[in-house]
């Protein structure tokens, strides 16, 4: 059982929780692998340079990281209250999803397995 009250103990996991804008896309339709290739390009930039990066890079998976990107330079505008200009891709990560299985008909009556890949894709800024 745990120690104290309810209302004590949410206040206490509460007080741990991080206060750095972020935002997080679930079941993107990208493979991990895929998704990394764009993010380990904008990882540690600034907030401008990277959606630079995002859009013009050709993968599909940027599109979809511009935005989120977009969305959580609003998050830290409207909710902490900080400058865009200041801020900059402190972590961005993407983690393995649910994966789609379908079959695929082949020759001489076989079925081949086809895995449509997805993940959850994260993205937190901070201030310089």
């Amino acid at each position: 059982m745990a120690k104290g009250h309810r209302s004590q103990i949410k206040r206490e996991r509460n007080a741990q929780k991080d206060t750095r804008p972020s935002a997080k896309l679930s079941y993107a339709r990208v493979s991990v692998q895929k998704a990394c290739f764009v993010l380990d390009a904008i990882r540690g930039k600034d907030v401008q340079t990277a959606l630079g990066i995002v859009l013009y890079n050709p993968r599909y998976a940027s599109s979809l990281i511009e935005k989120l990107l977009k969305s959580a330079v609003a998050n830290a505008e409207n909710n902490n209250g900080m400058d865009p200009a200041k801020l900059y891709v402190e972590e961005c990560f993407a983690d393995k999803g649910p994966t789609m299985k379908r079959v695929k008909p082949r020759a001489q009556g076989r079925a081949y397995r086809i895995e449509k890949r997805m993940s959850h894709i994260t993205i937190v800024l901070n201030e310089r």
